[in-house]
């Protein structure tokens, strides 16, 4: 724990949270250091709570190379990049400790150092790892096996079906009949690993969203976009070579929408250079040591005679900066995604605004899991992690949009996007680098 509170005084120190410019991006060594140290707290303190909190005893995480469980690459250190050969995990809540055990055909440490070893005869190959498996379990009398299997909802983020179904047969055909029976959805497990923070990737989240408002800050102006010359093709092309240039990545290749006027349309119809009197709207998101951002910002290009964008759409604009407002207060903990959704909908539309909310958990995965609060296509229930209560020390995208008539466009409705990352700390929802106050404005 001390080894933990010394990593994020260090971040605090070398990383202003309010500096201007980029902070400063860490070499791979050094990312791996730090990336490796908070994954080996992680397992010792998050990973065992989670699992009690489940009343889970045994977790067992099996794959293949190429065909990685999404979850087995966050349970494993860096540089590694994938499972070798077959690769199987065991971790065990046992009376006496908390065990982290590795059936790897490559040895423990091809997973990770904290991993000890408990496959060692490699003259029966592959099978012998489920014989060293089945003969660990039958040691340890597990009371409940968790899998990566689940059936209970076909369309959910929950990432929690890694287990191919030949491997569940493999490791089936190796048990006891009494351990078969014990065999149990890991599912909770997997999103409650996914979905929550060490201190030291809370204090990280804050240099990552603080990297990701700077590249949006730089790209939405004229040293990136000359209007009336500049394609939104072009735009969304600089944006992923700054990301590769800063030795970052992206998610998902970033998006860049014109809103166009009618006045606009007449002239220039549905063409993708960038017009002075256009609304942008920009969806990206960066991937830094194993964690995600994803943004939407909106920026407007002035024409010559303004400095300023149109009041109908900056009206707009604080619908939407109040409709985030009352997010932020719903998110309590133990309420569900479905009772958070029901109720920021009522809130907004008694306030005369017209939302459609689609949040999701940010973590190892842009699309994380956790808990969900609506769909674009589903504004009332969603089974599955839509019906799942909010923990402490969760992050997410804080996604939706708004839509009113412009009375400067001919009282043309328009659909404008908001999306920043938040965290849930326990007793209170905020967004971990704020928010734009004001439409950015390219002149």
């Amino acid at each position: 724990m001390k080894t933990l509170l010394a990593l994020s005084l260090l971040f605090f120190l070398i990383l202003p949270v309010r500096s201007q410019g980029y902070p400063p991006i860490f070499s791979l060594e050094k990312q791996t250091e730090l990336y490796n140290k908070n994954l080996e707290w992680k397992l010792d303190n998050i990973l065992p709570a989670i699992m009690q909190r489940e009343g889970i005893d045994m977790w067992v995480v099996i794959c293949f190379e190429y065909s990685e469980d999404p979850v087995y690459r966050t349970l494993t250190t860096w540089p590694g990049d994938g499972a070798r050969r077959l690769s199987i995990l065991i971790f065990h809540d046992d009376k006496d400790e908390f065990k982290k055990l590795s059936a790897t055909w490559h040895g423990p440490y091809a997973s990770g150092h904290m991993y000890e070893g408990i496959f060692n005869d490699r003259s029966g190959g592959a099978e012998g790892q489920f014989k060293a498996v089945a003969d660990y379990i039958r040691k340890a009398d597990p009371q409940k096996i968790g899998i990566n299997y689940d059936n209970s909802v076909i369309d959910d983020f929950s990432h929690a079906n890694g287990l191919s179904h030949f491997h569940y047969e493999k490791l089936y055909n190796a048990l006891d009949e009494k351990y078969r029976n014990r065999l149990v959805s890991a599912k909770e497990i997997v999103i409650g690993w996914f979905e929550t923070r060490t201190p030291w990737e809370v204090s990280l989240y804050r240099t990552l969203c603080r990297i990701s408002h700077e590249l949006i800050r730089e790209f939405f102006s004229t040293k990136v976009i000359v209007p009336d010359v500049t394609t939104a093709a072009e735009v969304r092309w600089w944006i992923c070579e700054r990301i590769r240039g800063m030795n970052l990545d992206y998610w998902f290749f970033p998006s860049l929408d014109i809103i166009r006027s009618p006045e606009n349309r007449d002239k220039y119809g549905r063409d993708s250079v960038i017009r002075r009197g256009d609304i942008l709207h920009c969806d990206v998101g960066i991937r830094y040591m194993g964690l995600t951002t994803d943004m939407q910002h909106i920026a407007y290009v002035c024409r010559l005679d303004e400095d300023d964008a149109p009041q109908g759409l900056k009206a707009l604009y604080a619908e939407g900066l109040r409709f985030q407002e009352i997010i932020l207060e719903e998110m309590v903990a133990g309420r569900t995604g479905n009772d958070i959704l029901r109720n920021v909908l009522e809130r907004g539309r008694a306030e005369n605004i017209m939302p459609r909310m689609y949040s999701h958990p940010v973590n190892y995965f842009g699309h994380g899991s956790g808990v969900t609060i609506g769909r674009t296509d589903n504004q009332e229930f969603l089974p599955g992690t839509g019906d799942r209560p909010l923990h402490a020390n969760t992050t997410y995208a804080i996604e939706f949009n708004v839509s009113d008539e412009i009375p400067e466009w001919d009282n043309q409705r328009i659909r404008m996007g908001l999306e920043d990352n938040m965290i849930f700390n326990g007793d209170k929802a905020e967004l971990i680098d704020g928010y734009p106050g004001d439409i950015y404005l390219i002149k």
